[in-house]
């Protein structure tokens, strides 16, 4: 996991691989089958572990404003912590999109707009609990936040420090008046 959240899977080669696992060529294939079959298992442990924190983050929150700051600082973690501080694997993980990785993007895609559609449901029960105003966007606002949090991993990626990308939490909150 942590060599196709430092590198991304286009750039991670089999001999980085077979390296950070400590087996040969034959045992990864044997192990995984494939790269591709390897990149969707280090999906899966990343989303139930390193990039679980925005999400569960986002149920701490007692109000709206408190649940998506909770979210976008947990972010900020994930970001930051990611080898070589390279930003969310979800994000980041498949960027060139080669015709033969077209299947892994559409995965990263699929779990990106989960998290929006978590989001979303979050803002919309702020906004039946009062916290929001009743004209508020939901759908919008999460698009919007899942935004924030693309930046965050860009911004990361490119060695913007924690000073720097917690300074884009408190506008960012602007967006729920």
């Amino acid at each position: 996991m942590d060599v196709f959240w430092a590198k991304g899977y286009e750039a991670a080669q089999l001999n980085d691989l077979t390296a950070a696992v400590g087996i040969t060529p034959p045992s990864f294939y044997a192990a995984f089958g494939s790269k591709e079959q390897a990149f969707r298992e280090a999906v899966n442990i990343y989303v139930a572990n390193d990039g679980s924190g925005p999400m569960r983050a986002l149920e701490t929150g007692e109000t709206v404003r408190q649940a998506i700051q909770a979210m976008l600082l947990a972010s900020i973690d994930v970001a930051l912590g990611a080898p070589q501080s390279n930003g969310c694997l979800l994000i980041l993980g498949v960027m060139n999109c080669q015709p033969e990785t077209g299947p892994l993007y559409d995965l990263l895609k699929d779990l990106r707009r989960e998290t929006m559609e978590r989001v979303r449901a979050r803002l919309e029960r702020g906004v039946a609990e009062g916290d929001l105003p009743k004209t508020a966007d939901a759908a919008t606002l999460a698009r919007y936040y899942g935004a924030i949090m693309q930046a965050i991993s860009m911004q990361a990626r490119d060695g913007a420090s924690r000073r720097d990308l917690e300074a884009l939490v408190q506008p960012s909150l602007a967006a729920l008046r």
